[in-house]
């Protein structure tokens, strides 16, 4: 249910008036006595979920926004580690210091369940950091009390959840942005602007290349039984109770297909997203997708490929390849030259293009430069960011429809406006298929 006292915060936020809104519990001493930083009231207050090592990476980032407060962190976890009880320590104690810290308070509040945290009227959005067996279940409960999300990618574990949460986010004009922080990257913006611009000519093949995963086991193998534990059962919510091993847990999951979809699904919200943002298909995709040359792991807590390579057509003919066989980034191939591009590098066939004062012409990609203020200013305007829900999901569809592909053998018609595989039930049926542990749902 929507709560009014969100709606009325985030009116707030867009007209800046309605100075009888009460300030968030914690006040950073950075704050008092600076008139250039907003006043507490007029703050966007922010909750964590997820307190492990990209959750705390997010975190500092908005941290370090003068118009943000960071007013909660939740993990089932008070304390965990990176390997076997050594590294760097992660969960809501450490999360919760960090604020603290940072502001020259206490440390904020902490919880072990999302929803306690999500049902706090105080919080404008909440950053969804957890593994992606998580994603759907907490942005959507997030969304349903009235908060605006940034969730990490892929953004869901299933194909189906993808849709049901961007449909959510439709349904109530909510903002959401995607974590694939590539477009909120100059050279990034510079590539899909020549592509865009026909600089390259009719686009041809588009090459994505993506990591192939370990072939060996990273850490003790050891399977321990911790089903009785009340952070574990958290941590794995919708996902199966498997037994909890370090070389899995909490750095390797995303390696298992009950917690993520290997790296293959980790990387495509990033390259491919890229790369249907320049072929103009953020609300479209595919036509065809098969699966190619899929090698599984040897290592048996891990169940994700080690290669693979999904080969697309889209619509003009236009074919593309991603898989561990291309060079990691994106390549785009014209009748008139090529752009690749990948973090920190940008080349093309003609040098020029490169230049800082060259203009690729009048098609202007959504600029940003900063993945988390864009989404803190559209939570101001009320503006799609530039990564939403919709985009993010059909970024990673090639993904979803290429492990059908696998464990059917055979390729797939795809209709990217119905979101249907063409005369294909059997197909159908796994794509669409979720599995969701009691008692969680996507409600």
């Amino acid at each position: 249910m929507t709560n009014s006292s969100s709606l009325t915060r985030r009116q707030f936020l867009k007209t800046g008036t309605g100075a009888a809104i009460a300030a968030p519990t914690i006040i950073p001493s950075a704050a008092l006595g600076q008139a250039e930083k907003p006043a507490p009231s007029n703050r966007i207050t922010i909750g964590l979920i997820g307190c492990g090592a990209r959750g705390m990476s997010v975190m500092n980032s908005f941290l370090n926004e003068r118009t943000t407060q960071v007013v909660a962190v939740c993990d089932p976890y008070k304390l965990h580690h990176r390997g076997k009880e050594k590294g760097r320590t992660f969960g809501r104690k450490p999360a919760a210091e960090t604020v603290g810290k940072k502001y020259g308070t206490q440390p904020c509040d902490t919880y072990a369940d999302y929803r306690k945290l999500c049902a706090r009227k105080d919080i404008d959005a909440v950053i969804v950091a957890t593994p992606d067996h998580w994603h759907a279940v907490q942005a959507l409960e997030a969304l349903r009390n009235g908060q605006d999300v940034y969730c990490e990618k892929p953004v869901t574990h299933f194909f189906a959840e993808g849709q049901a949460l961007y449909r959510e986010v439709a349904k109530r004009k909510a903002v959401f942005q995607t974590g694939s922080q590539q477009r909120s990257t100059g050279n990034f913006h510079r590539a899909v602007e020549l592509v865009r611009n026909g600089l390259i000519g009719k686009v041809k093949e588009v090459q994505v290349g993506l990591p192939k995963g370990p072939a060996e086991i990273r850490g003790n193998a050891t399977e321990e039984d911790r089903s009785g534990r009340e952070d574990y059962q958290l941590w794995t919510g919708p996902a199966p109770l498997l037994p909890f091993v370090h070389a899995r847990h909490h750095q390797m999951w995303r390696l298992h297909l009950a917690y993520g979809g290997g790296q293959l699904m980790d990387w495509i919200g990033h390259h491919n997203d890229i790369a249907h943002w320049a072929l103009g298909e953020d609300e479209g995709g595919p036509v065809r997708v098969e699966a190619k040359n899929f090698q599984w792991s040897p290592v048996p807590v891990y169940k994700a490929p080690l290669h693979y390579e999904v080969h697309c057509e889209y619509a003009g003919g236009i074919r593309s390849s991603i898989g561990t066989h291309n060079t990691m980034g994106t390549r785009f191939i014209g009748e008139d030259g090529w752009v690749y591009v990948n973090r920190g590098k940008l080349d093309a066939s003609n040098r020029d293009w490169l230049k800082a004062e060259f203009d690729p012409g009048n098609i202007k990609a959504y600029k940003s430069t900063h993945h988390v203020r864009n989404f803190l200013d559209c939570i101001r305007s009320r503006k799609p960011a530039i990564c939403p829900a919709e985009t993010a999901h059909r970024s990673i569809t090639p993904g979803h429809l290429a492990y059908v592909s696998e464990a059917l053998g055979r390729p797939l018609k795809w209709n990217p406006k119905t979101e249907q595989i063409i005369g294909d039930n059997e197909a159908n049926a796994l794509l669409t298929k979720m599995h969701h542990r009691k008692p969680w749902t996507l409600g």
